[in-house]
């Protein structure tokens, strides 16, 4: 079985952790944040954890050249910064706002509606999320993906976005077309948190062996 190193020991890491046997991996080493760990034989790593670590986390895995799975979100404003760390030590990782394969799916659709209602103007359109109220960024990382794949379909008028944060919901997305004489809804629930874990750990098995920086559009899709 491959190692893994699971970064960020809560309630994803331990889901994780559950689920990552059935994926081949043994699990070598739960790293909290700020906790140094033993990393010899780590074959690659999945990182949940908060914004402010992911540069920091990318410095110390790239530097040992193990591979590594990013789940956090919120700190895409440093993806060019992670992007140059990876490639100058030569190391492989993948990130995504989102490791759910629905989601991923969705994101294709959302674009295929985006670039049908390019030259329809009198549509307007909007995004929409809403997860639990312990999530630390807001809109999502994944409602900012689906606005940005509909701008790169074509549909640049505004897209009016909004969010919610209450109780203990893993997270819905809905993006919709309105016009006088009709609206369009395209939405995704998650039931719970399973789907983002099994995702994680398929980049996981996908990144060994590999180089430079993916999404997890190209697990799934291929470039």
């Amino acid at each position: 079985m491959a190692e893994l190193a699971i970064v960020g020991y809560g309630k994803m890491g331990k889901l994780i952790e559950r689920l990552a046997p059935e994926y081949g991996f043994h699990v070598t080493a739960c790293i909290d944040i700020g906790v140094e760990a033993e990393l010899d034989g780590v074959d690659v790593a999945i990182e949940f954890t908060v914004p402010s670590a992911v540069v920091a986390n990318v410095e110390r895995f790239s530097a040992r050249k193990i591979p590594l799975v990013v789940g956090t979100t919120g700190w895409l404003d440093q993806l060019d910064k992670v992007k140059g760390i990876v490639e100058a030590n030569g190391s492989a990782l993948v990130w995504s706002p989102n490791f759910s394969v629905g989601v991923n799916v969705f994101q294709r659709l959302v674009a295929e509606a985006a670039r049908l209602f390019e030259s329809e103007n009198e549509y307007g359109a909007w995004g929409w999320e809403i997860h639990h109220d312990t999530k630390k960024d807001a809109p999502s990382g994944t409602l900012l993906k689906l606005v940005d794949v509909m701008k790169k379909s074509g549909y640049t008028r505004r897209v009016d976005v909004s969010s919610n944060r209450a109780g203990a919901h893993p997270g819905t997305h809905e993006i919709g077309f309105d016009s006088a004489a009709d609206t369009i809804t395209l939405r995704h629930s998650a039931r719970n948190r399973e789907g983002f874990a099994r995702g994680a750990l398929k980049a996981a098995q996908w990144i060994m062996g590999r180089q430079g920086c993916h999404e997890f559009s190209d697990v799934l899709f291929g470039r």
